[in-house]
């Protein structure tokens, strides 16, 4: 390996040289799905209450700009953040593959892509309940 690291080559093992690469060596089954970036970048998105505010108004009308999902976030929700802010917050949303861009002219519009919480959905279905 001819990548630097700061910290000596004891620990080159133990770093991520690339998203695509594990941290500590290749996984396994379950433990491969469980542990991917994919999953845990979903999860790392889901985890801000502003991403799911964004996502549950793009569930409701889709394909809104970025002026309209702040205006829409300051209106029914008192979110007053300024636009960089929930650019960034759509950045983490589209990396993880929960929405999708369309540039038409100089509008961008997004788009919400719940595919990825269905595979999750299918990994760790809810058990049928029955009522006594």
């Amino acid at each position: 390996m001819s990548e630097y690291s700061p910290w000596g080559s004891q620990f080159r093992g133990f770093l991520r040289l690339s998203r695509d690469e594990p941290v500590s060596g290749p996984l396994i089954g379950k433990q491969a799905l469980a542990y991917s970036a994919g999953v845990s970048d979903i999860y790392r998105a889901l985890d801000d209450e502003t991403r799911r505010l964004v996502l549950d108004e793009l569930a409701a009308r889709d394909g809104q700009t970025l002026f309209e999902i702040c205006s829409t976030l300051a209106t029914r929700h008192g979110l007053t953040l300024t636009r960089q802010a929930i650019s960034q917050h759509l950045g983490v949303l589209e990396d993880a593959g929960l929405l999708r861009t369309e540039r038409r002219g100089r509008s961008k519009f997004h788009y919400f892509t719940p595919a990825p919480l269905a595979e999750i959905a299918r990994r760790w279905p809810l058990p049928e309940r029955t009522t006594p």
